[in-house]
């Protein structure tokens, strides 16, 4: 098999992985390790995949790597929507309290409620512009929306005074968004004002529900918010494998798929 060829397979690995090994990759190709490591680097020149101790991920999960709502809401919608619909058996039975995190996932869990899913007297609280607008005039749901300093790329309030008011909230379930769950690293996010904002929001509600779709599995950002242990229930659209759900079975996580 020709470089070229290897390095195009490895690609492909990549968009359906996220990441690659390069024990694996030499056993797979039946080539020297060293051989491998050339073509990881011909192809972290191109911009392709960025190395990492023992293999390489994708360059979209590097630590900082941050796209933006518009481009992360086409991105697994169906998932989205499915996860969205499995969460809505989290919420409080009767009149009850949620927060709701800034996130794709959680807006289309807010777009369920919308549609007639929400238990008459529910309260909802949420520093999403995104999910505060379409919540605004909802049919039996009481809106409350954290304000702060407006982070455009995800149209987020965040800051002093956005944690602040949220350190003094105590809803019932909080629906979480994450960039990136794993084990030893726990949930994780590229923006530090953007994990102050979810670390609070953990840390105050009596349960912690996570909507994250299986892209994010195994992936480590820069900014660590949330330990598994803190974890109640994770909402996803297929099971994690190897460390992650071992990790999750250790923790006591429940883990729901849709």
């Amino acid at each position: 098999m020709y470089a070229m060829e290897r390095q195009q397979l490895i690609e492909r690995m990549l968009v359906a992985n996220g990441r690659v090994a390069v024990v694996d990759l030499a056993s797979r190709f039946d080539v020297t390790t060293e051989t491998v490591r050339r073509d990881l680097a011909a192809l972290e020149e191109a911009g392709v995949l960025r190395r990492v101790h023992g293999g390489a991920v994708s360059a979209e999960r590097v630590s900082t790597a941050e796209p933006s709502v518009a481009e992360r809401s086409q991105r697994h919608s169906a998932a989205k929507e499915r996860i969205a619909r499995r969460a809505l058996s989290a919420l409080p039975a009767g009149a009850g309290s949620i927060y709701i995190d800034a996130g794709t996932t959680t807006a289309s869990f807010a777009a369920a409620l919308v549609d007639g899913s929400a238990p008459r007297g529910l309260e909802v609280v949420t520093h999403s512009m995104t999910i505060a607008h379409s919540l605004a005039g909802a049919s039996g749901i009481g809106l409350t929306a954290i304000g702060g300093r407006v982070r455009g790329l995800t149209a987020a309030a965040v800051g002093s005074d956005a944690v602040s008011a949220i350190t003094r909230l105590r809803p019932d379930v909080a629906l979480i968004g994450t960039n990136g769950i794993a084990r030893g690293a726990g949930l994780t996010t590229p923006d530090p004002d953007e994990a102050a904002v979810k670390r609070a929001i953990v840390a105050g509600a009596r349960r912690v529900i996570v909507l994250a779709d299986a892209d994010k599995f195994d992936a480590e950002l820069l900014v660590s918010f949330a330990d598994l242990s803190e974890l109640d229930v994770i909402v996803t659209d297929r099971e994690p494998e190897d460390d992650l759900a071992l990790a999750l079975r250790e923790a006591d996580v429940e883990v729901w798929t849709a």
